[in-house]
């Protein structure tokens, strides 16, 4: 049993496929298998190819397949006719998210390694459920006692009980809020470790865990998606902290790998 921290990484996105790349592949060879950013030579993202192809398939004549081929050159090289930063794509994907046509932007997806939070930011994150996938960790199978594999339950501590200032009087001593919070946690360890000697299955005597206890998850959301999450999740916006800062860290490795997005999420 210990204190943990979160730990967030980016586990997948969406990419092109080799054969659709091979169709759109602008005076390359039949057998070439390169990617979306090779292709054009100015950083294309497989994200944008995929964006620019579920635009512009509501507004063209063109098939999705021949969309990139035969208009990626005019989006991603030429600039932003609005006057705008980038290039015309990016004026098209301002032009979208501005009149909230975004369901184009769900065709592109991340899958994350969400670690170390707490039961109380699983249930605020399931809230959320258009667009998102969740497999999370059990507490019915995976044993949290002490002798366990798991050596016990990891918590996540709140951020208000660690920087608390006042002393609570019990009597014979006064504590502060974070050894009271240790001391929990310590409580319930025990309690459940003497469930479990008691025959007690771990399905029931999980029943005795807190909110603190820690979690692992896999979660797949789509970019429109994601941009509400952080919209009601970011700093500022009355969120718990440990929520916004999985909102800031997801949206971190969204960014990492499709830069572009980068202004959506700052105007959401």
């Amino acid at each position: 049993m210990a204190e943990t921290k979160m730990n967030v990484q980016l586990i997948a996105h969406t990419l092109v496929s080799e054969k659709f790349a091979k169709m759109f592949a602008l005076n390359e060879t039949e057998d070439a298998l390169t990617d979306v950013g090779e292709l054009f030579r100015e950083g294309v993202t497989d994200g944008q190819a995929v964006a620019l192809t579920a635009i512009r398939t509501c507004y063209s004549a063109n098939k999705p397949t021949e969309i990139v081929a035969k208009e990626g050159a005019k989006y991603f090289g030429s600039k932003a006719s609005d006057g705008g930063a980038g290039t015309d794509a990016d004026r098209l994907f301002r032009h979208i998210f501005a009149s909230k046509h975004t369901s184009t932007l769900e065709h592109i997806s991340f899958t994350f390694a969400i670690e170390g939070v707490s039961r109380a930011l699983l249930a605020q994150l399931t809230r959320h459920r258009v667009g998102f996938s969740f497999s999370v960790q059990s507490q019915r199978y995976v044993r949290m006692g002490s002798d366990d594999r798991s050596g016990g339950f990891d918590y996540v501590v709140p951020e208000k009980v660690s920087n608390a200032k006042t002393t609570v009087d019990l009597g014979d001593y006064e504590s502060t809020a974070d050894y009271l919070f240790e001391e929990a946690m310590m409580h319930a360890q025990e309690s459940y470790d003497l469930l479990r000697r008691a025959g007690v299955p771990a399905e029931d005597a999980r029943a005795v865990l807190p909110n603190a206890a820690a979690t692992n998850l896999v979660m797949t959301a789509n970019l429109t998606a994601l941009l509400s999450f952080y919209s009601k999740r970011k700093p500022g916006k009355g969120a718990q902290k440990e929520i916004t800062e999985l909102a800031e860290a997801l949206r971190r490795e969204v960014v990492a790998v499709e830069p572009w997005t980068s202004q959506f999420f700052e105007e959401v």
